[in-house]
């Protein structure tokens, strides 16, 4: 009977502590943000994936009113700032930036030892920007388009090498996709980056480079570098004579690179609204959209649930990619 009327006591309690947290929840979500913002960018200063987060959200913090404070924690392919991200507390003041080597190659090249769960750990927020891949030659190789470019490498398996930012990175798989995809054969040659890479192709040490354009696209307007094709979903401006992936017969080739924030799971769909509404606002400036533009990339801003399809598909992608080439980490 005493354990009844002790049981009976601390119901009621339990029901008032889980109304509380969920009034605490409800009351953080509607004075978010209040204090300053960290987004942790899981790679070095400087490269493409750190410009656009930066160029985004500095205009992000005019729009919310609160600093964001960008954090650079590189290594291990992205999995090191990843599995930090991971693990923060769902309240909105830690997030992170998604890449295709965060969600999608990572999990596929380190399936047993990966550090968070890509699909699990996170919640989409937007697609900040997209960014096109390109395929290019040192002016020296025979071929001067796409059809004789593909023809060369039938006529000659293993002949000529192309360069990636290293074994299972997402050039890598890039290059890889391109080869199962039109059934030629190349040698892949690892580099610590895509500076390094971009460097040797122009040299003429290897003859194929698969790359994010803003890594190449100097070269290529010095002419340096030819491009063969684009990824992307039409034809650019600066490089109207370079055909896309899906004109040449490839459409399953024609992915572009993306940078999008993500949330740690359990964060409140309230505070996820407000910063895709920050996000989308910040990327209809016209000096966002410039300052993108000259990095090669278009601004998204699409909706957590599109953001989430594109996370799966890339991630389904790379899976079958590396499944299908037996690659492996070295």
């Amino acid at each position: 009977m005493a354990n009844l009327k002790l049981k009976a006591k601390l119901v009621p309690l339990a029901v008032v502590a889980g109304c509380l947290t969920v009034f605490g929840m409800a009351a953080q979500a509607a004075n978010y943000p209040s204090q300053p913002i960290r987004v942790i960018v899981p790679f070095a200063p400087g490269g493409s994936t750190d410009i656009v987060t930066r160029i985004v959200t500095e205009k992000m913090s005019q729009v919310l009113g609160q600093p964001i404070v960008v954090e650079n924690k590189g290594g291990a392919g992205g999995a090191i700032g990843a599995q930090e991200a991971a693990r923060a507390a769902p309240n909105g003041y830690t997030l992170s930036i998604a890449t295709i080597s965060t969600l999608a190659v990572n999990p596929a090249c380190r399936p047993d030892n990966l550090p968070y769960k890509p699909l699990e750990d996170f919640l989409p927020v937007t697609n900040f920007a997209n960014v096109p891949n390109v395929i290019e030659v040192n002016p020296q190789f025979p071929a001067k388009n796409f059809k004789d470019f593909v023809a060369a490498l039938k006529a000659n398996p293993g002949k000529y090498s192309y360069g990636s930012s290293g074994t299972c990175s997402v050039l890598h798989l890039f290059g890889e996709a391109f080869k199962q995809a039109t059934g030629t054969e190349a040698q892949h040659v690892p580099y610590k980056g895509a500076g390094p890479a971009v460097a040797d192709a122009v040299g003429g040490h290897i003859e194929i480079m698969f790359d994010n354009l803003p890594s190449s696209m100097g070269q290529i307007q010095a002419g340096r570098l030819l491009p063969m094709a684009i990824a992307w979903p039409e034809r650019l401006k600066a490089l109207p004579n370079v055909p896309t992936l899906a004109e040449e017969g490839y459409p399953q080739l024609n992915r572009p690179a993306w940078y999008g924030l993500l949330a740690p799971k359990g964060t409140s769909p309230e505070i996820i609204k407000t910063l895709r509404d920050a996000a989308v606002q910040a990327l209809k400036d016209p000096s966002v959209v410039q300052a993108l533009e000259k990095q090669g990339a278009a601004p998204s801003g699409n909706t957590p649930e599109e953001f989430g399809k594109e996370i799966k598909e890339q991630y389904d992608w790379a899976h079958e990619v590396v499944s299908k080439g037996n690659i492996k980490l070295e």
